[in-house]
């Protein structure tokens, strides 16, 4: 059977098509995989490392250091807070609590306090990390 011009274009359009669909399966295939390859941990596990690193900022000198390192350890519970309260609600609120005494002390500091005013919040900033130490353990199995 002889096949016009216009016959053999067809069906080398034909062809072609058959040439491309497994291409365009293999590709959405990929993407699936790769899709699936992010990370299976919980948001709040970034937040959690987010706050263990300003947390450890608490050692920085002077009264205007610690109201300045404050502002991120809020900031940085508040998001923990906020991703993780579902999972781990007596941990978190023991994290807001802590912060929030904690801000209290230091808001309450003036630029030369006393020995009473810095014990308070030197307690204070103890049990924020007693609290995120809590949160840590609790939350090992889901973010390790």
């Amino acid at each position: 059977m002889k096949m016009t011009p216009g016959h053999e274009r067809s069906r080398a359009r034909q062809d072609s098509a058959w040439v491309r669909v497994p291409l365009v399966l293999a590709a959405a295939a990929t993407a699936v995989t790769l899709a699936g390859c992010g990370s299976s941990k919980p948001a709040y596990c970034t937040d959690r490392t987010n706050l263990e690193n300003s947390v450890k900022g608490l050692t920085s000198s002077g009264v205007s250091g610690l109201k300045s390192q404050l502002t991120q350890i809020q900031s940085d519970a508040t998001t923990l807070v906020n991703s993780a309260k579902g999972d781990f609600p007596s941990e978190t609120s023991a994290i807001t609590s802590s912060v929030s005494a904690l801000k209290t002390s230091v808001t309450a500091l003036p630029s030369s306090p006393s020995a009473a005013q810095v014990a308070t919040a030197t307690r204070d900033a103890a049990s924020v990390v007693s609290s995120v130490r809590s949160f840590v353990d609790a939350s090992n199995s889901k973010c390790s």
